[in-house]
């Protein structure tokens, strides 16, 4: 597959890396190779390359914010949308966002514009997508609040709408096929006063940093809440707090934190994370869930 992607490339003006250090575009900074990363140029050669590469097994990162490349690697091409996938619009109501657009830009572009109800996003790390697909949310708003439509594209390069009464959005999941890219969303776009939009943002800012390790090499939250409960208090009360492995450690600050102290690897972080389950399960018969998304 690497020889017939070397050979397609160069018709296209995608770009493709083989053989690539994931360690250096996830947050963790931690991580294996991936066979092939592409950063691709728009939808049109996005198409092209899922017809060309068949069954071969692809996976997509937004801004490497909640993933953990296993340190085996990923033999399958990982996919980064480029800029072309960058763009906000507003059209008959609605905010019309690339699905590689961040989190905290949408914010920002909302809040220039004086539109509500994104101010939650500023305190979401990644990108659009990832969003979306997994119903991203903090302090009592979630993506499904303000969604209406959704674009994606399927491993056989076809383009699909999705409005929100056909995804059947959950805490921290919806049902969107496991083999579709999201291109683009469409949002609610409703006005507001611009100073409390603003009054908000800096508030959701100041809980983070007060709360979180942000400046750390981390990969925000680790586990997903329980239903009626929170993962952090859940750590804290397990007696995992400063828990250690190698070089990642359970954060002193938010324990639903892991931080890699220097250069930890995926399956240090990876054990740290099944103590974590075991000892919260011991104690208070709860299973948690990951929320970092482990691949390889």
């Amino acid at each position: 597959m690497k020889n017939h992607i070397k050979k397609i490339s160069q018709n296209l003006n995608s770009k493709f890396y083989f053989d690539y250090d994931m360690s250096k575009t996830v947050w963790f900074r931690a991580g294996g190779k991936a066979a092939i990363f592409c950063l691709v140029y728009d939808i049109n050669e996005l198409k092209i390359i899922l017809k060309e590469i068949g069954d071969f097994p692809f996976d997509i990162i937004g801004a490497g914010s909640n993933l953990l490349v296993r340190d085996r690697g990923f033999n399958g091409i990982i996919f980064k949308l480029g800029k072309e996938f960058n763009k906000i619009n507003i059209c008959e109501r609605s905010v019309n966002v690339g699905a590689g657009i961040l989190d905290n830009n949408l914010a920002k572009f909302a809040e220039a514009k004086n539109i509500k109800n994104f101010e939650f996003y500023s305190g979401i790390p990644g990108s659009i997508g990832g969003a979306v697909k997994m119903n991203a949310g903090c302090y009592g708003f979630e993506t499904k609040d303000v969604i209406k439509e959704i674009k994606c594209i399927n491993n056989k390069g076809e383009l699909i709408n999705y409005s929100k009464d056909q995804i059947n959005f959950d805490y921290r999941k919806s049902n969107l096929p496991v083999n579709s890219i999201i291109i683009s969303a469409k949002f609610d776009c409703t006005y507001g006063n611009k100073k409390e939009i603003q009054l908000n943002i800096k508030n959701i800012k100041k809980i983070r940093e007060n709360s979180q390790p942000i400046k750390s090499k981390t990969s925000g939250s680790t586990f997903k809440n329980p239903k009626n409960n929170f993962a952090a208090k859940l750590i804290e009360q397990s007696g995992c707090k400063g828990l250690q492995v190698g070089d990642v450690i359970v954060s002193e600050k938010h324990a639903n934190f892991l931080i890699n102290l220097n250069q930890a690897s995926a399956s240090e972080i990876e054990d740290l994370g099944s103590m974590i389950i075991d000892a919260v399960y011991d104690k208070f018969n709860i299973k948690l869930e990951w929320e970092i998304k482990i691949i390889g």
